[in-house]
């Protein structure tokens, strides 16, 4: 399906700078000369920054906020002279004001990079010039238009809505005093807006923006070298060759390559125009429906942005916003994301059953061992990576940088070996193709990143507003009111709040918005409810829900991009993919009750074996119910077995806490009398409504009982329970640096419930063995009707 030769390709500059860019333009000659050169300093940029050289030679240093400065200036300036005003001006020429915004684009960025110094050491105070006994508010000016052409930047390459969203935050900001009480704060002047949000380092050059310099633009640069140097293609022949044959083998093929594209590309509709323009007639070839093959490919395309290492260049984000290491998002992420692949795969196989589908012939798919021996050569940079990543434990910007450097090599080498193969007439030919190769991969790395730093830069404005006026707090108090308290209602609200907010924002600005007003908030009020939810559960809810809006009609773009393909209808199209991704929709939902699916708290590789098999399993099971079909048509009893099933795999404590409670109620009394005794380390839960302005707030606190001997003052807790005229049980004392002090609980709490854990209960795994019987009858079942 591939030549050994790369092909050469097109060096139109023009048309190769904007290639894949919807709504880009075609440039003349000329500024494609200057695109080009932009392209290509911001990548030398960037590796010069990710390299050891700058420390080894003690020069050119560059670091936090004037890296970020420097990194979104190159991304505006590209931004301005690619994307033209309006996509009806996208075959007209740069227009002068065009060329002007990237100049106030360049400078409003450029100062922060050379003027940092000035800027910290006047700690927040901006720079006015007296000239004939008038102030000039200068980085006021400067400021202000910073933020003005960011947001003509992000209308132009993501789209109105994200501008509306950071518009609305800036009001709110600056009018915080009129709002309603429950938001509201006391606002802040315009002059401490512009200061906060341009010229600090915690708004849009804060945390998403120093992801993007540190890790996501090295990652996108290297899957543009990857796919430059024709990885694409291989993974794609390579899936062909493995599963090819295989009944409905095309539709699995397109899965794969798409999979492992993902894993490079991080791009739900890249995806899809790279792998789809291939797969997607095949599959209609081979008897499946233009909507089915289309919906396929945009299940499996918006999938790819769940697969490390790149995770749609969120995973990097959610280590920051988390504070935890690279690996433990990439470790988290790695169950649910490979089993909703392998699930995809399932049901093209159901699909391809119902519809009596066979595989492609022989003389049509190419040979495995010959295919995967002739791209070997693109998994040694993989190779450097993975290992560098995970064994090593390196960061994963000197990772990707040493696998940039094997890849660069590789590319290189490749056309010279070739040509030595050839008779070696023209070897200077093959170099120049090489180098040509490695400079085109950089184009393209950072034509492709001009989009992800305008997005985290704009996202950067609302995560200032809500750090800046205190949102989040108020929002728990906003939200658990709407929800009633009910943690389950808040949990929809934000899968809703994903998917529509996701329907005019990239995956990775939705991700940013989201995480920023709710992670804390579901948090919170998970505690309050007796849900133990880990942050990096919160965070993949929000990222697993947002990736749903490519897939989710009306907009669903990644659709529209496979029914171009197909030419199948757009809506038609999304709507059968949503109902392909509803796998990958009930997976949140399972990872945030139950943290094991992410191999949080599992401690040992047979632990994560069997968590794996029963999490595969649950997830066939589901897809078998919602296809109604496994080997045959479902009957009544089998789904509602399957339905078990789910609940068994997924949730086992679902089961096992109705026959063994992990708590106990002990009497309030007995615990305010002093009688109550609990073994050291044993947790004891305190159920408090607090009664503030806004309402009632409920609050759970979650205290391991002293070791014995440990001497407290207000007992072992440090809290004294007293009742009030009503009957209600209160803290009346607390010890200033007790356990319960510190935890956060306050005088005049109203505890209603105090519960304690029980001891040496069964392990809820054996709840596995209930799923896999059931699992077992249903397949004999079908089984038996299939070969009657």
């Amino acid at each position: 399906m591939s030549n050994d030769k790369v092909p050469d390709r097109p060096r139109t500059a023009g048309a190769d700078v904007s290639a894949r860019l919807e709504g880009a333009r075609v440039p003349t000659a000329g500024w494609s000369r200057v695109i080009i050169g932009l392209a290509v300093l911001w990548s030398l940029f960037q590796l010069w920054i990710a390299s050891p050289l700058p420390y080894m030679f003690g020069f050119g240093i560059i670091t936090d906020v004037p890296a970020r400065a420097l990194h979104l200036a190159f991304g505006l300036t590209l931004a301005f002279l690619i994307f033209p005003a309006r996509p009806a001006l996208r075959d007209r020429p740069i227009a002068w004001h065009d060329v002007a915004l990237a100049l106030l684009a360049a400078a409003a960025t450029l100062y922060i990079f050379f003027g940092y110094d000035g800027i910290v050491r006047r700690q927040g105070v901006l720079f006015e010039w007296h000239l004939a006994g008038a102030a000039i508010p200068v980085e006021a000016i400067i400021g202000g238009v910073g933020i003005l052409v960011l947001l003509e930047a992000t209308r132009r390459v993501i789209g109105l809505p994200l501008v509306i969203v950071c518009a609305l935050f800036l009001l709110y900001s600056v009018f915080g005093q009129q709002m309603p009480l429950v938001i509201s704060h006391k606002g802040v002047s315009l002059e401490r807006l512009i200061g906060y949000q341009w010229l600090g380092g915690e708004a849009v050059f804060g945390i998403p923006l120093s992801v993007s310099v540190s890790f996501v633009f090295l990652f996108v640069f290297f899957g543009a070298l990857l796919e430059r140097a024709g990885a694409g293609q291989y993974f794609l022949d390579l899936a062909f060759a493995m599963v090819g044959r295989m009944r409905g083998g095309p539709a699995k093929a397109a899965i794969l390559a798409s999979g492992m594209t993902g894993m490079i590309s991080g791009s739900s509709i890249a995806n899809v125009v790279t792998t789809g323009t291939f797969t997607i007639p095949v599959m209609r070839k081979t008897g499946l429906p233009a909507v089915k093959a289309g919906a396929i490919e945009v299940a499996a395309s918006t999938n790819g942005q769940l697969m490390p290492p790149i995770m749609g260049a969120a995973a990097f984000i959610i280590a920051e916003f988390v504070g935890i290491s690279y690996f433990e998002v990439i470790k988290a992420a790695f169950i649910p994301a490979v089993i909703s692949y392998m699930a995809l795969i399932y049901i093209s196989h159901l699909e391809a059953l119902k519809l009596g589908l066979r595989g492609l012939p022989r003389s049509e798919i190419p040979p495995l061992g010959a295919t995967f021996r002739k791209g070997l050569h693109y998994l040694i940079p993989l190779a450097i990576l993975v290992y560098l990543l995970i064994v090593k434990r390196w960061s994963p910007s000197s990772s990707v940088f040493y696998a940039i450097l094997a890849l660069f090599a590789i590319i290189l080498v490749r056309p010279v070996v070739m040509e030595l193969r050839d008779g070696g007439s023209r070897i200077g030919e093959a170099m120049t193709r090489g180098a040509a190769d490695c400079v085109w991969g950089m184009i393209e790395g950072a034509r492709n990143m001009v989009g992800i730093a305008i997005a985290v830069g704009a996202a950067g404005i609302i995560v200032g507003s809500v750090s800046s006026t205190g949102l989040s707090n108020a929002l728990i108090g906003v939200m658990e009111t709407i929800a009633g308290g009910n943690v389950y209602v808040l949990l929809g609200l934000t899968a809703l709040l994903c998917i529509v907010l996701g329907m005019g924002l990239p995956t990775t600005a939705n991700y940013l918005v989201v995480a920023s007003l709710m992670a804390g908030v579901l948090v919170e009020l998970g505690s309050a409810a007796g849900l133990v939810l880990p942050l990096i559960a919160v965070h993949l809810y929000v990222l697993f829900f947002g990736l749903l809006a490519d897939s989710t009609p009306p907009v669903c773009l990644a659709a529209f991009a496979a029914s171009a393909i197909s030419g199948a209808s757009p809506l038609r199209t999304g709507v059968q993919s949503f109902l392909y991704d509803i796998r990958t929709a009930i997976l949140p939902v399972v990872f945030i009750f139950n943290p094991t699916l992410l191999l949080i708290g599992v401690d040992s590789v047979w632990h994560a074996l069997v968590v794996f098999v029963a999490s595969l399993l649950a997830i066939l099971a589901f897809a078998s119910l919602t296809q109604n079909w496994m080997l045959v048509r479902n009957r009544l009893w089998e789904s509602v077995a399957l339905v078990l099933v789910i609940f068994a795999l997924f949730r086992p404590s679902l089961f096992m806490d109705q026959v063994y409670p992990p708590f106990a109620m002990v009497p309030t009394a007995t615990f305010a009398s002093g009688t109550f005794t609990a073994a050291p380390g044993q947790i004891v839960r305190f159920h408090v409504t607090r009664e503030t302005a806004y309402g009632d707030r409920l609050k759970l606190f979650a205290l391991p009982a002293p070791e014995a001997g440990a001497r407290q003052q207000q007992g072992p807790f440090g809290v004294t329970l007293a009742q009030d005229e009503s009957g209600r049980w209160i803290v009346h004392a607390l010890a200033f640096t007790g356990p319960a002090a510190t935890a956060g609980m306050d005088f005049a709490d109203v505890v209603t419930a105090i519960d304690v854990e029980q001891p040496d209960l069964p392990p809820k795994e054996v709840v596995y063995l209930l799923g896999f019987a059931l699992l077992a009858l249903v397949c004999m079942s079908q089984y038996r009707r299939s070969r009657s």
